[in-house]
């Protein structure tokens, strides 16, 4: 791969204009609410057979239902569902939003899939069994990388060691923390607020950090690439 790969959090434009400026997508509507096998396919018929996507798991294997994104769901989960998703629970419900997520993989010919976790993740003893159990569960196809973004208070010690046991990439933004593994994959949400635009100076640092790569940084939309 190129040393280093940039490409936005979601797409702010046409598809087809979106793939002459950037090399690699990151889809976030399978974090949501996967999109139908259909719409996957247009989407990878009309970007280049070079270009790249990575995707975003689906919800239901990373947060808990009390998540505000949850409202985003077509279909509601029922009481009993509600208590079996989130937080790498090997549950039924968890264990087919899983191969859900990967048939979108598939079709998109995804090379990714992030594991974003919220910040209520937290690296206690029972976290880390849960992530380990799922990481030991969770069918795991040919090619194609596990990258796990924890956010909050994990220390670097435990998210190294976590993602040399379990073979997975850490994702993380490089103005908070630098990615622990060989291959960087860097997500910036923007320094003091969402709509963050980021200076010629903030760029430069962000250029030494991730120099001569492998790495991947996505920005969370447009502005902040440009």
């Amino acid at each position: 791969m190129t040393a280093v790969k940039v490409g936005l959090c979601g797409a702010s434009m046409a598809l087809t204009s979106y793939t002459q400026r950037f090399q690699v997508l990151e889809v976030q509507q399978t974090f949501y609410e996967p999109p139908r096998a259909a719409t996957l396919r247009r989407w990878r018929a009309v970007a280049p057979p070079a270009f790249e996507f990575t995707i975003k798991a689906w919800q239901l294997i990373t947060h808990e239902a009390r998540s505000s994104t949850y409202r985003r769901l077509r279909a509601p989960l029922s009481a009993e569902e509600r208590a079996e998703v989130g937080g790498f629970r090997w549950t039924p419900v968890v264990a087919r939003a899983w191969e859900t997520t990967l048939d979108c993989a598939a079709i998109l010919e995804a090379t990714a899939v992030l594991l974003q976790c919220p910040a209520s993740f937290r690296p206690t003893e029972l976290a880390i069994s849960r992530l380990r159990e799922f990481c030991a569960k969770a069918r795991r196809p040919t090619g194609v990388r596990l990258l796990w973004e924890p956010r909050g208070p994990w220390p670097d010690d435990v998210v190294r060691d976590l993602c040399a046991e379990l073979d997975l990439t850490h994702a993380a933004d490089p103005f908070l923390r630098p990615s622990l593994t060989p291959m960087a994959y860097y997500r910036l949400h923007g320094i003091d607020r969402a709509g963050h635009v980021y200076t010629d100076d903030q760029l430069a640092e962000l250029a030494d950090t991730v120099h001569g790569g492998p790495a991947y940084v996505m920005f969370n939309n447009l502005a902040r690439a440009d």
